[in-house]
């Protein structure tokens, strides 16, 4: 009998020992991002809220093989990896994006600052404009004084969620108080030029090059 309480004692130490480095060698299981719905007591749109109507459908962009050029009237003309854009501080900001198709969504952006990324590379004196380029072909442009003077970002996430390759994935341009099509998606180059008349893909199609929301998009 006294042995038997010396075998059940054992046995419940090893059992205990046992399970205890089992769980501690379990690794957490990682849950997805949600999306969140609302901010600051305002109700946020949904993915599910926006319409596809770009001009050759979704990108699908190899991320390991991305960078993003910057080039035209820089000190410094750079090729960014995505982990290195990422690397610059982030912003949120709540901003709605109207198009001219007539609906509208109310999205938490998350991203980069242009003005910290152009402090990194120099823009020369004589820049006014900034040309951006997407993956697909698109192009569009704004003056650089709205972009310094208003904080414009480069967002890669929405409501808290990475955006995804249907939204513009790996960044898309939140062009606020300009009309949708200033919001370019799938960015991959963005040049600094003294164009003020460049026209981007609607813009040659008749398009206001202002894009201003108190406006008419059509020129």
């Amino acid at each position: 009998m006294k042995y038997f309480k010396y075998i059940l004692l054992f046995s419940i130490v090893i059992l205990l020992f046992g399970c205890s480095k089992q769980e501690s060698t379990k690794s957490p299981v990682e849950l997805g991002d949600v999306e969140v719905n609302e901010y600051e007591g305002e109700k946020l749109s949904s993915f599910d809220d926006f319409r596809e109507n770009s001009i050759k459908g979704p990108q699908y962009i190899d991320i390991d093989s991305y960078e993003l050029v910057l080039s035209g009237l820089v000190e410094t003309s750079q090729n960014y990896k995505y982990d290195q854009v990422l690397e610059f501080p982030k912003y949120t900001k709540m901003v709605r994006l109207n198009c001219v198709e007539g609906w509208s969504v109310d999205i938490l952006w998350e991203g980069v600052l242009l003005k910290d990324i152009f402090d990194d590379i120099g823009v020369k004196p004589e820049a006014n404009t900034v040309i951006f380029y997407a993956h697909d072909g698109y192009s569009t442009s704004l003056p650089l004084d709205f972009i310094l003077n208003n904080n414009i970002i480069m967002a890669y996430k929405m409501n808290g969620v990475e955006i995804s390759p249907e939204r513009g994935f790996p960044f898309e341009l939140v062009a606020e108080q300009k009309w949708g099509y200033k919001w370019i998606k799938w960015i991959t180059k963005i040049e600094l030029s003294d164009d003020k008349e460049y026209k981007g893909y609607w813009e040659q199609r008749g398009y206001s090059n202002d894009a201003d929301l108190d406006k008419d998009f059509l020129e």
